[in-house]
């Protein structure tokens, strides 16, 4: 198995469902039982063993420098990117000016998602794949969630939209180096087309899913997790965070 050292953070975006919590902070920098969602996805990701993170700004970008300036010292480095075109172009852009960064095993991780460490533990310890994505099962889906179809450990589909599904992404991945550079190349060419600029990543991925065998999942199924795309999102996130942080005192 390659060891994913690298964890790239898409956090660029403004979070404009979330009304009033995100008119002049990102998303990212939403407080969580005294903590930033930020915050919460490095001390994860650094308590499972990632040497390093990337998070790609846009929205707010001075605040998150701010942020992981005032960060306490740690045994992982924490860098930016900033992606100027965050307010023209969907996720897919800020994969492709990251797209120099999969040059070795790495996890890629929205800025939305809050997790346990034993989540990233999970992803990071599943069977050798190219690519692996996280994925949840629950009773029953809404038109927001991101819906995935597998057979057995692949992945057939994945979209908001698909017909047929039986779990849905956390918005977790992990690539060893040759699915980083299939990957790179894949959104390489995505931006290449006129509606590049429209696209989630994960289309790349359901193109890639459809067109190789390089696409596994892992499940997370049991473990703690959320999503933060409405304001009852948040208050998911919120008391999921004091838990964690009783837990912690």
């Amino acid at each position: 198995m390659d060891l994913s050292e690298r964890a790239i953070i898409l956090s660029a975006g403004q979070g404009s469902r979330l009304g009033p919590l995100t008119e002049r902070r990102p998303k990212c920098l939403i407080d969580l039982s005294g903590r930033t969602m930020l915050a919460w996805q490095l001390q994860r990701l650094e308590a499972a063993g990632v040497k390093e993170a990337v998070v790609v700004t846009g929205f707010g970008a001075n605040l998150v420098d701010a942020e992981i300036a005032h960060r306490p010292a740690g045994p992982m480095k924490v860098r930016t990117l900033f992606n100027p075109f965050y307010a023209l172009a969907d996720n897919l852009a800020s994969c492709w000016l990251a797209r120099r960064e999969f040059n070795q095993p790495v996890l890629l991780l929205n800025g939305d998602t809050l997790f346990e460490t034993a989540v990233a533990e999970r992803l990071i310890g599943a069977p050798p794949a190219e690519i692996t994505l996280a994925i949840d099962r629950k009773p029953t889906y809404d038109s927001d969630d991101m819906k995935v179809q597998t057979d057995g450990s692949r992945l057939c589909a994945i979209g908001k939209s698909i017909e047929t599904y039986d779990a849905e992404s956390i918005g977790f991945l992990r690539f060893s180096m040759a699915g980083a550079a299939r990957f790179a190349q894949a959104i390489d060419e995505a931006m290449r087309r006129p509606e590049g600029l429209k696209r989630w990543y994960l289309s790349v991925i359901d193109h890639l899913a459809h067109t190789t065998q390089a696409v596994a999942v892992q499940s997370i199924e049991g473990l703690e997790w959320g999503e933060t795309d409405f304001p009852e999102d948040v208050a998911f996130n919120v008391a999921l965070a004091a838990r964690w942080m009783a837990k912690e005192a």
